[in-house]
């Protein structure tokens, strides 16, 4: 996909990765709407704040109306509370099932038919590494991804007919708030990924592993079960 003068729609976009995805699109010379459940809070320069919630059906219905010019949607918006399965508490992990996969499912049926009737386009569903590897300590954020790796690829063979392509961004940690407790050493950029992530979506990958763990985890997959 075309990047340039593609109409984006960017969740999640007044800090960290969504903010640097938001930033580098318009470097690319695409038109961004900012997406977060407080426009107030987005401060970069060049795009248009755009009110979603991603876990309130209006909210989004009524963005994907305000945004009726897009072609690119990013489900970037998340959260992770760092709740395990057993013994967390269940509106925990109902919130980040509702979060992770519900929103990004929301926000998808709204805006497909958008991108549809501009001429087909493209979506990008932020993942992670934790798709694939599930620590107990962080069980409800792994289911979650988990099933939202499952999203992204059903819809990546139902929106095909349309003209959208599915992608998906697994990374494993990144200098954000989310990870802010992870040694420095640890974290990716999150400039370098979002320019990863933005090649991706110009080359038609279907996934993009935006670091070394991510790529051998995924390399894993293959090998037999012990």
């Amino acid at each position: 996909m075309e990047l340039k003068n593609a109409v984006a729609v960017v969740t999640g976009a007044n800090r960290g990765l969504g903010r640097q995805l938001a930033a580098q699109l318009v470097e690319r010379g695409a038109t961004v709407y900012a997406a977060a459940r407080r426009p107030e809070t987005v401060d970069l320069p060049g795009v248009t704040p755009l009110r979603l919630d991603v876990t309130d059906g209006e909210s989004v219905r009524a963005a994907a109306r305000a945004a009726s010019d897009a072609t690119l949607l990013v489900n970037n918006a998340g959260i992770s509370t760092a709740t395990p399965l057993m013994a967390g508490g269940l509106d925990a992990v109902r919130l980040e099932m509702e979060t992770n996969f519900f929103g990004p499912l929301a926000v998808t049926r709204a805006f497909a038919p958008v991108i549809e009737r501009n001429g087909g386009g493209a979506v990008l569903n932020v993942l992670s590494v934790l798709s694939w590897l599930h620590p107990a300590g962080l069980g409800s954020y792994a289911a979650a991804k988990a099933a939202a790796w499952a999203l992204t690829d059903a819809t990546r063979e139902e929106l095909a007919p349309r003209g959208i392509t599915v992608s998906a961004l697994h990374v494993a940690y990144m200098d954000t708030d989310m990870a802010a407790s992870v040694p420095a050493e640890q974290k990716s950029d999150p400039a370098e990924v979002a320019a990863q992530a933005l090649d991706g979506i110009e080359t038609g990958l279907p996934e993009i592993l935006a670091d070394e763990i991510t790529r051998q985890v995924r390399q894993g997959l293959a090998a037999p079960v012990a």
